[in-house]
């Protein structure tokens, strides 16, 4: 058996199959695993249930690429940019296949998988009563408080098959260390049954173990640690690169229509074997440019006692 580090060929293909249920995105507009999401796509993985509350366009590019027959979102979009077109075309027209959509808000997805990890069938909310969000749907279930008959939601607990989580740094076991917004990144790794992170850097145990109170997940719910530089590119990692809005803008004009995303398709996925080969097409000097300008460290803290 191998061990946990691997290449992200490895551990898409042997822990994200046909037909599971996968959450990306959990940090919301940043730590996004395009990486992972490319090789999907490259390893034309099909029938999968999308799992995110703000994914970006890299739900939108799964979509177009016939690899998603449902979503549970909050949001589906181009956050700068506006429409998700692949997205829209699969929900008003079935194009390139059907698609089905369970809708939630950013805090009744964060409640359904709080109520995974905690192994609870569903978290009681107040938050969707006269919403549009309730008729229909199979995640939420009108019931009564107890003592005064009160109405209430229950929202049911969503366990995804596996969570792909970027983060700054993780040891070769995936206790990792993850900063900045994290979304709902600790609630989703506990609720998946498994969970494959993508590091920026892979560091010592005794780095990890240095500043334990910012260990992401317990390393038991880890399948796969894969060192990903620049793995969320176009979204942002804090301390390592920021946003890259020129290129949404780009996917966005060129998505507008199913013959220019299936070029963009081509040129920035298919036809480029790993994220390597990705970087490489990125115009000259991008990369510096989102580099952070300067440093802003946090203060120290001592764990003596």
């Amino acid at each position: 058996m191998m061990g946990k580090v691997m290449t992200m060929a490895q551990a898409i293909g042997r822990f994200v199959p046909d037909g599971c249920s996968v959450l990306m995105g959990a940090a919301l507009e940043s730590l996004i695993p395009f990486a992972a999401g490319h090789e999907i796509i490259r390893q034309r993985r099909r029938n999968l249930t999308l799992i995110g509350p703000i994914s970006d366009i890299l739900f939108d590019q799964l979509i177009g690429a016939g690899c998603a027959s449902r979503v549970t979102a909050a949001w589906v979009g181009n956050v700068s940019a506006g429409l998700a077109h692949n997205y829209r075309r699969a929900a008003e027209a079935n194009t390139p296949h059907r698609l089905d959509i369970e809708d939630h808000s950013n805090f009744t997805l964060s409640l359904a998988l709080l109520a995974g990890g905690l192994g609870a069938p569903f978290i009681p909310t107040k938050t969707l009563l006269g919403t549009d969000l309730l008729p229909g749907s199979q995640s939420f279930q009108l019931s009564s408080e107890p003592d005064t008959g009160a109405p209430l939601v229950n929202v049911q607990a969503i366990t995804p098959d596996v969570a792909i989580l970027q983060v700054q740094r993780s040891d070769r076991e995936g206790n990792a260390h993850c900063w900045g917004n994290l979304g709902v990144s600790e609630e989703g790794g506990l609720a998946s049954r498994g969970v494959i992170i993508v590091a920026e850097e892979v560091v010592s145990r005794e780095m990890i173990l240095s500043d334990p109170n910012r260990v992401l997940l317990p390393s038991a719910k880890v399948v796969a640690v894969v060192h990903e530089p620049w793995g969320a590119h176009p979204s942002p990692v804090q301390g390592f690169y920021g946003r890259d809005h020129g290129f949404y803008e780009q996917y966005h004009l060129a998505s507008r229509t199913s013959e220019g995303f299936e070029q963009w398709l081509k040129g920035w996925i298919l036809d480029i074997e790993d994220r390597t080969g990705y970087l490489a097409r990125l115009p000259k000097d991008r990369l510096n440019q989102l580099k952070p300008s300067q440093r802003r460290l946090a203060a120290p803290v001592d764990y003596g006692y």
